[in-house]
Parts: structure tokens; sequence; C-alpha cells
């Protein structure tokens, strides 16, 4: 089988661990000796209670998380989690504020404004295409959160630390890098992702917060649309996306069990970013879209001298066997998404592709 496969810098839904993939196949008819597929079993059933709180528990492990935050499986992806926050946590008389880095946080934005809550964008990088992340920020003193978004998959920037928001909760749509690099979370009341990009497949969001963040839910909105609901039914008050919790089971125990932790796979990350920007910066004839200060371990986005060129190199590149490099259509250009999955080898194959190319049409 692997040997079909090609290397795969797709933004999502993006390339998945190997071994995860051999060991679905492996039991995808049997799961567990129960005699039925994983996609056939009952939620209600001891075997799937196995599943969803083992993915929980490996997620807070992974990340350092202690009894004060729930992990919560919910469906909708991020882009449900944009309406879903201000519909929750915010209050009656209360601001939000929001840091602008590009279309994902210029959409949970948007979702406030459909609400009609009090929000104010603390900060924006708009005024240069979102090509990085602001430094100064005019917070609300005593705002109920502070959104951002933690890495951009269209313009290639990610946050390289976070901002002091003075006892604030920071909330975060960690959608295309969760799980990357070791953080402290102490200072985030919510952070959500959709697991297509770097944990799993589409289809199921994790959402990891704060005890205390549940005590502003309101019982006057949708039973569906509360965080409440998801965390006092371990998030099977209907049936969840079984398929997709169980992938992104795997894929943390491949992380925590093979990989060794978020310490080895920071290191992998950026040694594979690396080797990327590392070509950007010595050759004119590919140019990164990213501040080099902001730029992403996730995305890495680039243009060529000119859009003919462009087109040429991502038909050559699938045809060598690396697919998935064409830009997000709003922007154009390219883009090589170096998830947690995407090997060194892989990258380091890229850019050995990228060289020649480089020869033969620069």
């Amino acid at each position: 089988m692997a040997k079909d496969r090609i290397n795969n810098f797709n933004a999502g839904p993006a390339a998945l661990p190997l071994p995860v993939l051999e060991e679905i196949q492996e039991s995808f008819l049997n799961f567990k000796d129960t005699g039925m597929s994983i996609t056939e079993i009952s939620h209600r059933s001891a075997p799937f209670d196995a599943v969803i709180d083992d993915a929980a528990a490996r997620a807070k492990r992974l990340l350092d998380l202690d009894d004060d935050y729930n992990v919560l499986f919910v469906q909708g992806g991020a882009s449900l989690q944009f309406a879903m926050i201000p519909m929750n946590l915010l209050r009656a008389g209360e601001t939000a504020d929001y840091v602008n880095t590009g279309t994902w946080s210029t959409k949970a934005i948007k979702e406030a404004e459909i609400q009609g809550v009090k929000y104010n964008v603390a900060a924006s990088s708009e005024d240069r295409n979102f090509c990085y992340i602001p430094k100064e920020f005019s917070f609300t003193p005593n705002a109920a959160y502070v959104h951002i978004t933690s890495n951009n998959t269209i313009k290639g920037t990610q946050w390289a630390g976070y901002p002091d928001t003075k006892g604030v909760p920071l909330i975060a749509d960690m959608s295309s890098d969760i799980l990357c690099r070791k953080m402290d979370l102490k200072p985030f009341g919510l952070i959500y992702a959709g697991a297509q990009k770097n944990i799993g497949p589409a289809g199921v969001c994790m959402v990891i917060i704060r005890k205390e963040m549940l005590d502003r839910v309101p019982k006057t909105i949708p039973t569906m649309l509360r965080y409440t609901t998801y965390s006092e039914k371990n998030s099977m008050y209907n049936t969840p996306p079984c398929f997709a919790v169980y992938t992104v089971q795997l894929v943390l125990k491949w992380l925590e069990e093979t990989v060794g932790g978020l310490l080895e796979m920071e290191k992998i990350n950026r040694e594979k970013a690396a080797t990327l920007y590392d070509l950007f910066d010595n050759t004119e004839f590919y140019s990164g879209t990213a501040d080099k200060e902001s730029r992403s371990l996730m995305n890495v986005t680039f243009r060529l001298p000119n859009e003919d060129l462009e087109k040429k190199f991502v038909a050559h590149a699938l045809e060598n066997g690396f697919g998935g490099l064409k830009g997000h259509r709003s922007v154009g250009g390219c883009r090589a998404s170096i998830y947690n999955a995407t090997t060194k080898k892989a990258v380091a194959e890229l850019v050995d592709f990228m060289k020649t190319f480089e020869k033969r049409n620069g």
C-alpha cells in the first residue's frame, strides 16, 4: 500500500500518520474482536466508551492539562465554534475582543456580529494583507475573552507566543497547529480544533474548555449548541462521529507513544519548516509570503516569479508525487502544509524537487 502513496501536502483534509492508517485498515472490519467495524459499533457500548475516554485522556496528557479542563468532541467544525463561542460565553453587556489575522479570524468576527453582541477588534494585520502577527493590542478592560487564530493556513502565519491579556481568558482556533509544539495553556479558557488538519479526519472538532467557563453557558440556547450538553454527556448526548473520534484517538496515541510527546514533535516540525524556509532565504525564485518572524511551522506559503510558473510547478509536482501544493483559491500562489504527519523525508524530497524545478525554469 505505502509504495502507491504520494507525498501529501494538502491543507485539510490533510495527511494522517501512515501507522494510524494501517491500524485502521487492519481493524476496520473487526474492531477489538467485536465482530463489527468501528463504523458499526454502538456509541453506547463499552468499546466506544474506551475510545472516547482514551482520546480525551491522551489529549490532556499531551497538553499537560489537569482536571480543570474538559475535552469535548463536537460536530460542525471550527466554523460552528465561531458561533458557539459568543453564544455560550458572552453575557449581556460584556464585550469580546478579537485579533484579526486573516480569513478564519474574519469569519469568527462575522459570527459575533451576526448575533449582535458587543465586540472589539483589538488588533489586525489586514493593513499588510495579513502577512504578519500583530504585536500591539487595544484590549477591552475586563473583556469576556480574547479570541485569536493561532495559525493561519491561508496566509502562512503563526503566533510564536501569545499576548498578555491581564487575566482575561484566551480563546484560540487551533485547527491547524494544535499539538504541533509544547505550549502553556494556562491562559486559555477554551481552545478548539477542526480535526482534519493536524489530528484526524474531517467530521469532528475537538474543544478543550476550562470548567469555570462552563458556568457562563446559558440554558436559553438550543441544547445541541451548549457546551454543557457535551461536558455533562461525555460528548454523547447524540450520536457522535464515531469513526472520526476513533481516528483522533489513534493519532494521539501515535503522538504520545511513537513520536514521544510534544517536545519531540516540535523538534521535528521546526526541522521540517527550516528546510523549506532556508530554501526561500537562499533563492530569488521562491519567495515566502509571510514575514520571517511570523512564519508558520504548519503552512508554508510561497510564490514563484509569475502565475504561469506557479501553475507549471503545481502540475509538475503532482506528476512527481507531490500533492496539494496549490495555494488557497483566495490568494493563489503555492502552499506546502507540513502538519505533524508529514515526514522529514517528504519535506526533504520536496525541496530537492523544488531545486531541480528552479534549475530548469529559473
